[in-house]
């Protein structure tokens, strides 16, 4: 979540007047993330999400975004709901973007997840991939390993500006990860941004899901694989095993690796971790003075991408079965 566009109370009042959500009683910004802007809304019937869509989200996109919400909230994940408009619509315009009013989910996300929480994310996650199951629509991972070269060349020309020497460093490993990136694992509905902020806690029970905006279709151990890249690592940059292990137990306590998708695994987080670089990378290099958005150190992710090259087996993520030794 984060803040590109400004909007004023007069515009805000009208855009609200479509929806049957009283009257408003304040507003405020919301700074985290990276890619919408987002309000936080009281009203006199309560709280919501107001969320504009930024030019780097496809307008085509948000009937897959809204409907998958829909979808997985029918059977029965805790996520938030877009709320129609009176005309039925889910989406308007507002300050010249997309618009839409979501409901707000109860909880707080977590600054310092422990081990227990990480075994929650995991069961949450593996849920969410059956849950999606039956979704109609479908939505390519345009942040796959078809995308990054792309992605890169917008930041090549000024990588060693972050650090020396990271322009060939990164073009080897994109290199190697284009020539041997998996095929053939099971397929369904990712999230595809799972960190802590998207995900909120009551106390230690998980409340829910959110940020559904870079959702798609790919292998699912590659959701699990960005999980473990945003939930598994300490501020130190050092892996913690004990936490792997956790969200790898939870996710298998609902749905179950197959030998392939434990195989790949270290493949899929070293290819996430090259994913979050990448975007991070070019937003620490473009994004606009004055934008009230948080900029991410892409160098976090550097040191993940090196840790992931050292790894031999997923046993050394926490994963503790006879296939994964093997």
């Amino acid at each position: 979540m984060a803040v590109y566009t400004d909007i004023t109370e007069d515009e805000l009042i009208r855009f609200l007047a479509a929806y049957e959500v009283g009257s408003l009683t304040s507003y405020k910004g919301i700074a985290e993330g990276v890619e919408n802007s987002n309000f936080l809304l009281h009203t006199t019937k309560g709280a919501y999400i107001l969320t504009l869509y930024e030019k780097r989200v496809n307008a085509d996109d948000l009937p897959f975004f809204l409907g998958l919400m829909h979808h997985l909230a029918q059977r029965g994940l805790s996520c938030p709901l877009p709320l129609p408009r009176g005309d039925g619509k889910l989406l308007g315009t507002l300050s010249g973007r997309p618009a839409a009013v979501i409901s707000f989910l109860e909880g707080m996300w977590l600054r310092k997840p422990e081990a227990q929480h990480c075994r929650e994310v995991g069961r949450a996650l593996a849920s969410m991939h059956q849950a999606g199951e039956g979704f109609s629509l479908k939505r390519p991972n345009a942040l796959s390993v078809e995308g990054w070269r792309p992605l890169w060349r917008n930041s090549e020309a000024r990588a060693d500006e972050v650090q020396a020497g990271l322009k060939d460093e990164i073009a080897t490993e994109l290199a190697f990860l284009e020539a041997h990136w998996p095929k053939d694992l099971p397929e369904g509905v990712i999230h595809a941004d799972l960190f802590p902020d998207n995900v909120f806690f009551l106390g230690d029970r998980l409340s829910g899901l959110i940020d559904f905006y870079f959702a798609c279709n790919d292998f699912l151990a590659y959701d699990v694989a960005i999980c473990l890249n945003s939930w598994c690592f300490e501020k130190d940059g050092s892996y913690n095993i004990t936490k792997g292990m956790a969200l790898l137990s939870g996710y298998e306590s609902v749905r179950r690796l197959t030998a392939e998708e434990v195989e790949a695994l270290p493949l899929l987080a070293r290819g996430s971790a090259l994913r979050f670089f990448l975007t991070r990378l070019y937003d620490w290099l473009t994004t606009p003075p004055g934008a009230l958005v948080v900029k991410k150190d892409p160098l976090e992710y550097l040191t993940k991408i090196r840790f992931h090259r050292a790894i031999v087996s997923s046993a050394e993520y926490g994963l503790r079965r006879e296939e994964a030794s093997a």
